[in-house]
């Protein structure tokens, strides 16, 4: 007899799939990929589930922050500020009345956060506001001397401005940052000299690196030089107690930079200074390309290493002292006295050394995770890293646009997540089976080689970005210098601190700097490597973003779902590898122009400053360094100016004279002079006028032209902004722009 069909039940949803056992296949058509995707968002379920179990959801806090200082940055004029504010208050106490219903509550509690951090923006830079000087001038300036820091060849100056020859006060600058050669002045001192002072250069192409906005954050309104001769003059009135204080504490810097330096001896006692005062103008150039391309430029900027090893000495020694004593030990939370001790210790380190940005965002992380050993929680863990993230971007939204919270916070989320799956791997293995004696030297070494690969992983897409360089031999040069620095280096920073108001400070410098010199050859030894610093082509902001993103989704969770950190990071690649390259490049005041030739081989004209030239070449992954008489190659090029062809045949023509402009216009596709032209011109024409409001510009070749990329959007209108300048007709030669030192040190601050 024929058996009857079986009955079809009711449709399984995705909660069946929870059931344990294979789910039976259907017959119909394209079931398995339904089912497929069933399982798939019941395993998402799940993960999402766990994660918010784990409160991991608190995480995504400075994420969003983040997210909204972004916005505020990209928005083309200064919003106001109480549409933010009150925007928060509404989303904060709608979250608070939605508790019940929790999809609304995180989505009140999310525009909150975004509007927090866009709020925090806009009034730091409200807060910050100081006048941008608007062209260069030369003229006597005044002010108080804030700082003073010797380098190789004179010293840089930051001066409390009290007057500028030809500018009322409302348009005077709060801060200007100077360089002299001779002469010798303490911080203080009010002085009076002739200087040549410059606007705060912009990025030296579009898309690069904008001191002008960093220098607005700093409250610098202009950067020069001082020439001649400096006096001290009577101050129009008397220096605020703030300045008095700076300026103590200042001096104090500079004598013991001093000592440390001539102690140390030589480069050793330079960088041995720079350790523990954050002077680190006595270090010189050659000394500097040796440590980046050894990978160990952090070691001689303070930052969360430094402070880590200091307050974890300082918590260590009070700690064991402590200990000595049978009753404290067994009556006093001996370990929470250490924790005090240390944060006492670090934030008189963070103001002795200059409190400059990255030191301030390293005592602050210091301080959390301090902070979390007094209410008996842990020390390393992903929650205080979030909460030092808000803390800084509260402080300081415009630091999240820079390289060092960028590679200093990537780098730390990348190995608090690698702790946290370490440790839940340790819990389920066996013990080791190496003997005792050899076991504490195998896991330091294992931890040095593991923790500098996953540092290096996290920060290389934000390195190759904002310097489009990369070391591939740190790992050799931070496996064995990272030994001397924590264990001779910084403890002997710290003795020597303690001893010094003493006067028994002595051996503590001179073992800092023969430890110093040992770190020192070692990057002599790395960056004498082939190959020991390659040059990365540069790509955009949407390539980061991706990279950025993949590391955040890696780290903020802990279920298998961290995994799909590949698909952006996939994209990311995939959108760095084919970057759109200019095909012309022009300096932001017209003294050189960089043409891609017919064999695609870059070739210059003009004289721009060595510095912006630099940049231009390592943007384009080009090794070539900007003496290279190569670059010169396949330009024709007289007393009146250069004429190159580009890869399409095309006549590009630069000139410095006006008879040569007047020639070229009626020959050449385009024309590019530092001169301002009035007059017709038949042919494509960027003077220094345009230059003056458009900024560094970029061209990328087309099918009937050029499409031009510009350093400074026209309708932007944003504080630190540089306005249109139309230059003066009867000066054909336009000042040089700052030199590297004056321009690159947020650069130069990897951590």
């Amino acid at each position: 007899m024929r058996q009857a069909p079986p009955q079809l039940g009711p449709r399984r949803g995705a909660l069946a799939w929870a059931l344990p056992g294979r789910p039976e296949r259907s017959r119909f058509p394209g079931a398995g990929l339904e089912f497929a995707l069933a399982e798939a968002r019941k395993r998402l379920l799940a993960a999402c589930e766990t994660e918010i179990e784990r409160r991991r959801l608190f995480l995504c806090l400075p994420v969003l922050m983040g997210l909204g200082i972004l916005l505020y940055f990209a928005a083309g004029r200064e919003p106001s500020l109480w549409v933010p504010a009150s925007g928060f208050a509404a989303a904060s106490i709608a979250a608070g009345l939605l508790r019940s219903w929790r999809p609304a509550m995180l989505a009140c509690i999310a525009t909150a956060a975004i509007l927090a951090g866009f709020g925090a923006a806009a009034w730091r830079t409200a807060t910050v506001a100081t006048p941008m000087l608007e062209r260069t001038r030369v003229g006597q300036l005044s002010g108080f001397v804030e700082s003073v820091e010797a380098r190789d060849a004179g010293a840089r100056l930051v001066v409390l401005v009290t007057g500028i020859a030809g500018l009322d006060a409302a348009q005077l600058p709060k801060r200007v940052r100077v360089n002299i050669r001779t002469g010798a002045v303490a911080p203080g001192d009010h002085i009076s000299a002739v200087a040549r002072l410059l606007p705060p250069p912009g990025p030296a192409r579009p898309g690069g690196y904008d001191f002008g906005r960093d220098a607005f954050f700093r409250g610098l309104g202009a950067v020069g030089a001082i020439p001649g001769k400096i006096s001290l003059s009577p101050p129009p009135w008397p220096a605020p107690f703030e300045l008095q204080m700076r300026a103590s504490l200042d001096r104090a810097r500079n004598a013991l930079t001093e000592r440390i330096a001539t102690i140390g001896g030589a480069q050793a006692g330079a960088m041995a200074a720079a350790l523990v005062t954050g002077k680190r103008g006595l270090i010189t150039e050659a000394t500097n390309v040796d440590l980046r391309a050894a990978g160990i430029y952090h070691v001689v900027s303070i930052s969360g290493l430094h402070m880590v090893l200091a307050a974890g000495t300082i918590f260590w020694l009070v700690r064991a002292l402590l200990a000595l004593s049978q009753t404290l030990a067994l009556y006093w939370p001996i370990k929470k006295i250490a924790a005090v001790a240390a944060m006492i210790g670090a934030v008189s380190y963070c103001v002795f050394s200059g409190a400059e940005v990255a030191t301030v965002r390293s005592l602050i992380m210091t301080l959390v995770m301090l902070g979390a050993i007094l209410v008996d929680r842990p020390a390393l863990s992903m929650r205080n890293l979030a909460i030092a993230a808000m803390i800084v971007l509260i402080r300081e939204p415009d630091a999240l646009l820079g390289p060092s919270f960028q590679m200093s916070f990537g780098a730390v989320a990348a190995l608090i997540a690698f702790a946290e799956r370490w440790e839940e791997r340790r819990r389920s293995e066996a013990p080791s089976p190496w003997p005792w004696p050899l076991r504490p030297l195998f896991q330091a070494a294992i931890g040095i080689i593991v923790t500098t690969l996953i540092a290096t992983a996290a920060t290389a897409p934000f390195g190759a970005y904002h310097f489009q360089t990369f070391n591939p031999f740190g790992l050799i040069g931070n496996a064995f210098a990272l030994p001397f620095v924590s264990l001779i280096v910084m403890p002997a920073a710290v003795f020597g601190v303690l001893a010094y108001p003493f006067g028994l400070d002595w051996p503590a410098w001179a073992l800092m700097g023969l430890a110093s010199a040992w770190v020192l050859d070692l990057a002599h030894w790395v960056a004498s490597f082939d190959h020991s610093s390659l040059v990365i082509p540069a790509f955009g902001a949407p390539a980061l973003a991706c990279f950025a993103a993949s590391l955040l989704w890696m780290t903020l969770w802990t279920t298998p779902i961290r995994f799909l950190a590949i698909l952006p990071f996939v994209i990311g690649l995939a959108v760095a590898s084919k970057p759109e390259r200019p095909d012309i490049l022009i300096e932001r005041d017209g003294s050189g122009i960089l043409v891609r030739g017919a064999e695609g081989k870059l070739i210059l004209a003009g004289k721009p400053s060595a510095f912006v030239l630099q940049q231009w070449l390592n943007a384009e992954g080009d090794s070539r360094k900007p003496e290279d008489a190569s670059l010169r190659q396949g330009a024709a090029c007289d007393t009146l100016g250069c004429v190159i062809r580009d890869k399409a045949g095309r006549s590009i023509s630069y000139a410095r004279d006006r008879l040569a402009i007047a020639e070229d216009c009626r020959r050449a596709d385009l024309v590019v002079t530092p001169i301002p032209w009035q007059a017709g011109c038949e042919a494509k024409l960027i003077d220094r006028s345009a230059l003056s409001r458009d900024g560094a510009t970029a061209l990328v070749s087309t099918g009937t032209g050029w499409r031009a990329q510009l350093s400074e959007q026209v309708d932007a209108n944003r504080p630190w902004s540089r306005k249109p300048r139309q230059p003066q007709v009867t000066q054909p030669a336009i000042a040089a722009p700052p030199q590297p030192s004056e321009t690159n040190d947020e650069l130069e601050r990897l951590h």
